[in-house]
């Protein structure tokens, strides 16, 4: 499979914003393995290929075991995320399948994620989840290639 262009995002020379809002997501305060879980299950969700590979390796990077990565895509039934975690990947669907004709980010998901994490910090889920979702779509139109660079 060939891409049918470049990167959106490069050819509009937007790699500095793009980089920029990383930066900011990362200053909120919530842990990279959580930001990673986000950012997978979201590109998951989305098919979004080369978001899932990238996820994949910054997570192995981060030192997390096969036994979590393999089952983020079930980690409702699964027993190696912690409640915290499980808060962040709720949001992170629920933001992501507005499309899907789910109901969103109602209250009780939303309360269950306020429940850990500050105001900062779900700035910083939201802001993970939507910069995903992002990639996910320029990827999926440009038929992105995983593994490959931008």
């Amino acid at each position: 499979m060939e891409p049918r262009i470049a990167n959106p995002a490069m050819i509009l020379e937007a790699g500095g914003a793009v980089q920029d809002m990383y930066k900011s997501i990362y200053k909120g305060g919530v842990s990279q393995t959580i930001l990673e879980l986000v950012h997978l299950r979201a590109s998951q969700i989305n098919g979004c290929a080369p978001c899932v590979f990238s996820g994949l390796a910054n997570l192995r990077k981060a030192g997390e075991s096969e036994e979590r990565i393999g089952l983020v895509a079930v980690w409702r039934e699964a027993p190696f995320f912690t409640d915290e975690e499980k808060a962040a990947l709720g949001l992170a669907e629920a933001a992501t399948r507005m499309a899907d004709g789910a109901a969103g980010v109602t209250d009780a998901i939303w309360d269950d994620a306020a429940q850990f994490f500050d105001e900062k910090q779900l700035a910083a889920i939201v802001m993970m989840v939507a910069l995903t979702n992002l990639f996910n779509r320029l990827n999926a139109t440009t038929r992105q290639v995983a593994g490959k660079a931008w």
